[in-house]
């Protein structure tokens, strides 16, 4: 590999506090030499071929904290090859893959399995979580030492979550001991039971069973008393409801936890499901203008840490059904960045702040030196036109399954390039 200049950017790492115009040096081996304003053309050897970005952005290269790969058992709906391109086109150079595959990832032949076919066909950082509970049941917990030692970055139980109280306590205070991650999907069964999208007046005039907020902020409420006693590595997954906004803005003060939010809630209400559209049955399910304005708000003020892609491949015989019938989940992780820079576009969030919480916060959460641009760390990085308009249209979508949320949705903002280890792995 040679020597890469890149000059004439605009650069955005808020894990080095950089945002400035300059420019990016790799070196031959993949790693950063230097970044930012001191890198132009009047401190690169003339002999050396620059790359004028004029004006283009450079982000670290994305961390997608919540990833449903496919691979084992549904690789006809996303494998690792795949799923790899589709996160380079959306600038994702890392991401943590959910253990609801078949077999469940809940035992150390499992990981071992599943990080060599990471290795040899993932083409980005790809860190695996296992489950919390074996075969995801919520009654017995998994090995978390041993399967902590085998590479497993952090625990959840994917789309379900401990209803037991005992079982949670128990959970966090083995998290607590071997200084493990808990990642939990916050929904308590009773009130979610047959539920399908939002409770309230769009469910009742669709004549769907409903899933009261509620349902979200019970668990969200129980976990965190258990925490102020149990301080384990905790992280609530995605919420969903402007009062889990207040909960959490309330309780940061009294205990340390981390809080995701999917770019579908960011982005979407449920007004968007119009006739039964089944692409956009997701969970947590999509709720009132009031409560995604109110999500906006809170990833503003640095409330909420994290944006995922909540990227669940379903093939397209899913999702062709009744609503009723349809299975949950959206592709999304091509379009991560592109929809995150809708609320910078309109102002409503910081540029600066939407960068943070797709690159150095979930970094952080995960304790992995990825998301930044420091100097002597592996190029993964992405190159943006900010501006660039685009139409989402899912048959140019490179995912293998095409169930987008935002067919037809105007985006301004385009990933242009993506690097990983210096190696241009993406272009447009």
């Amino acid at each position: 590999m040679k020597k890469q200049y890149f000059i004439n950017a605009n650069i955005i790492d808020p894990y080095n506090s950089i945002n400035e115009k300059g420019g990016l040096i790799i070196g031959e081996d993949g790693f950063i030499e230097a970044v930012g304003k001191k890198v132009n053309t009047n401190n690169i050897p003339s002999r050396e071929k620059v790359i004028d970005l004029n004006g283009k952005y450079i982000f670290p290269g994305l961390v997608d904290m919540r990833v449903f790969a496919g691979e084992p058992g549904y690789e006809y709906k996303e494998n690792f090859r795949t799923l790899s391109n589709a996160a380079l086109a959306g600038g994702v150079t890392s991401v943590v893959t959910m253990p609801n595959t078949d077999p469940i990832i809940d035992n150390v032949s499992i990981v071992d399995f599943l990080k060599r076919r990471g290795r040899d066909k993932s083409k980005i950082n790809v860190f695996p979580s296992a489950a919390l509970t074996k075969n995801i049941e919520g009654t017995t917990m998994t090995e978390f030492g041993l399967l902590q030692s085998r590479g497993i970055i952090g625990f959840t139980d994917g789309v379900k979550t401990i209803q037991n109280t005992r079982l949670m306590s128990r959970i966090m205070n083995s998290a607590k001991d071997l200084g493990t991650l808990i990642m939990q999907h916050a929904e308590d069964y009773d009130l979610s039971k047959n539920g399908m999208i939002n409770s309230g007046i769009i469910a009742t005039k669709l004549g769907l069973s409903g899933i009261p907020a509620v349902a979200e902020r019970i668990i969200i409420e129980r976990d965190l008393t258990l925490l102020e006693n149990i301080k384990c590595r905790y992280h609530i997954s995605q919420i969903s409801a402007a009062k889990s906004v207040e909960i959490i803005e309330e309780r940061k003060n009294k205990v340390k936890f981390t809080t995701g939010v999917s770019i579908n809630n960011l982005s979407l209400n449920e007004n968007d499901i119009g006739d039964f559209r089944t692409f956009l049955k997701l969970s947590p399910p999509l709720r009132t203008e009031e409560d995604r304005i109110a999500l906006v708000q809170g990833l503003k003020d640095e409330t909420i840490d994290v944006i995922v892609s909540d990227h669940k491949p379903e093939d397209e015989e899913q999702k062709r059904l009744t609503f009723a019938q349809a299975s949950t989940g959206a592709s999304g992780i091509e379009t991560l960045l592109s929809l995150s820079l809708e609320l910078y576009h309109n102002g409503s969030v910081k540029l600066e702040t939407i960068i943070k919480a797709l690159t150095s916060n979930p970094a952080k959460i995960l304790k992995i030196d990825k998301g930044n641009l420091s100097v002597g760390n592996e190029a993964d990085f992405c190159i943006v036109d900010i501006d660039k308009p685009w139409v989402v249209k899912k048959d140019k979508l490179v995912s293998k399954s095409k169930n987008t949320s935002i067919e037809d949705k105007k985006l301004q903002g385009k990933v242009t390039n993506t690097f990983v280890k210096g190696e241009e792995l993406f272009k447009l």
